[in-house]
């Protein structure tokens, strides 16, 4: 009831809305072990919601709800381990918690997990294992890993290279308003890769990307013609 409460005062739902009382209440069922009330009350301290920002207590409840096997705390211990928010950066670490989060089903974790492997971050460098990974989250609908799995396609990294292949994930991701997917697309529009050459869809979807902020994507634009 203190969580559920939590969550009325977050959505300003019943009551006006109010960080503070959020955290509040999350924290009262937090305190009593509730993993659901510790991940949310580590992401009002992450961003500074109805607290004050803090990564060392963000880390403190997001390990509090991961040790229950919390997915998505799992998945944001990961990140503040990868990138040094309120613990020492150790990449070995974040694949352990992207690892325990990816395997109960975690899109973002998998994503996460096969940039790790992509790179040889915290684990001995696989393209398979990218692959492995970032299918998992694709198939979830997760953008992100849709364009990477379309590189992988692209550039026959731990998969059999075809650009149709890369084109069907750009394209997944692409729909979803995915900026790199947009861009990879409108790419193979343009060269023909794995598609006609079609220079005004090209167009098209390069501009969107670009419209997001997509810095290759403004310089295509500034360098082609279409």
């Amino acid at each position: 009831a203190q969580y559920n409460l939590g969550i009325m005062y977050k959505n300003g739902q019943g009551v006006t809305q109010s960080d503070t009382d959020a955290a509040y209440w999350y924290r009262k069922a937090a305190e009593q072990g509730y993993a659901s009330a510790q991940y949310n009350l580590g992401i009002m301290y992450k961003n500074g919601q109805g607290v004050t920002q803090s990564y060392t207590d963000a880390v403190y409840w997001y390990r509090k709800a991961a040790e229950q096997g919390y997915a998505s705390a799992q998945c944001n211990l990961g990140y503040m381990y990868e990138n040094g928010r309120g613990v020492t950066q150790s990449y070995a670490d974040a694949v352990y918690w992207y690892r325990k989060a990816a395997e109960q089903g975690d899109a973002t974790a998998q994503s996460n997990l096969g940039i790790m492997y992509e790179n040889g971050r915290g684990v001995t460098q696989s393209y398979t294992d990218a692959v492995y990974w970032y299918r998992k989250a694709a198939e979830q609908g997760y953008a992100k890993a849709q364009s990477n799995l379309g590189d992988m396609y692209f550039y026959g990294r731990g998969v059999t290279q075809s650009y149709t292949d890369a084109v069907y994930w750009y394209r997944k991701a692409a729909e979803q308003g995915h900026a790199l997917g947009q861009a990879n697309l409108g790419y193979c529009y343009y060269y023909g890769k794995g598609v006609e050459i079609n220079k005004q869809e090209a167009y098209r979807l390069i501009k969107l990307a670009a419209d997001q902020g997509n810095e290759w994507s403004k310089k295509f634009l500034a360098e082609h013609t279409f």
